[in-house]
């Protein structure tokens, strides 16, 4: 789901429209309704052509849309599958610390662990359809198809301050185990977690990450983000003038990759699952590898 330049890339728009589907459908809309969410995300698709729309802002317009059909305006339209992601994770966390703690290199089993966890995406799969379970029991046979590790033991050694901006609710909860490993090597790194604003998809909030516990490895914030992403110039002041400041940032998932990459100087490293054809013809990457990938040089 990457953005061209003139618009969205076709050959995401089925998935557009999926997910408006399977959004409405998750909250109880009728088949009317239903097909007025899917032909309205269609239109913004569309619209894409000429004004600069990105997929982020699609799936924001499809939950205020949703919610007003409700009437219920501040709904958390996937409340009851983020609370299952959490506890499906939750339940693996005392496994995966103790294969952080048993490691060789305990430091890389962490942004395993952080990066096999960007696999609790409703966002590019239907909840309805996602083995956690399975997924997360694989976890030690994923391979990374990109791995800046090299580079980023040079950042994180040199770091005062990192920016962590975090993606879904469940894959916070391995996020945690990767920061107290930072924190076990470095304990004198401060770490910020951004947090989405107000609830989308399945994303984590700042609600969300106090519930996971996240706050005891990190000062939570949140990033002013109201789309399953980061759009920098839409964000709060505070995160803005953070991601300028500190000297490291990681950024988790597909939905901020897409938003973050244009402007992700070398202090940036990407981590996530490439989960669709599309995002493995851009980036080279075979659908179903991991990625731990440095932004570009300034």
């Amino acid at each position: 789901m990457i953005i061209e330049e003139k618009g969205i890339d076709p050959d995401c728009y089925s998935c557009i429209i999926n997910q408006a589907r399977s959004t409405a459908l998750h909250a109880g809309l009728n088949r009317s309704d239903t097909q007025d969410v899917m032909d309205e995300a269609l239109r913004r698709i569309l619209m894409a052509r000429l004004e600069p729309i990105q997929v982020q802002h699609i799936v924001r317009h499809v939950a205020d849309d949703i919610q007003k059909r409700l009437g219920k305006p501040n709904l958390d339209l996937y409340a009851a599958v983020k609370k299952q992601s959490h506890e499906v994770a939750f339940s693996f966390t005392n496994q995966f610390r103790d294969a952080i703690k048993q490691s060789k290199t305990p430091l890389e089993t962490g942004i395993r662990v952080a990066a096999a966890g960007n696999i609790i995406d409703f966002g590019a799969k239907d909840h309805a359809s996602l083995d956690l379970q399975n997924e997360l029991s694989a976890f030690n046979h994923l391979k990374f198809g990109r791995y800046d590790y090299s580079a980023f033991i040079k950042k994180l050694e040199k770091a005062n301050q990192i920016l962590y901006v975090c993606d879904n609710v469940g894959e916070i909860d391995f996020d945690k185990l990767f920061i107290e490993q930072i924190l076990q090597l470095y304990p004198k790194i401060q770490i910020v977690a951004a947090m989405r604003q107000s609830p989308i998809i399945n994303d984590a909030t700042v609600e969300d990450a106090l519930e996971a516990g996240l706050d005891k490895v990190a000062t939570v914030i949140s990033s002013g983000s109201v789309y399953p992403g980061t759009i920098l110039n839409e964000c709060n002041s505070n995160f803005r003038e953070l991601y300028y400041k500190v000297d490291l940032v990681i950024s988790k998932g597909q939905g901020n990759f897409e938003t973050m990459l244009p402007y992700a100087d070398e202090r940036v490293f990407f981590m996530l699952r490439i989960k669709c054809n599309t995002m493995a013809r851009l980036t080279a990457i075979r659908k179903g590898e991991l990625v731990f990938m440095q932004g570009k040089k300034e």
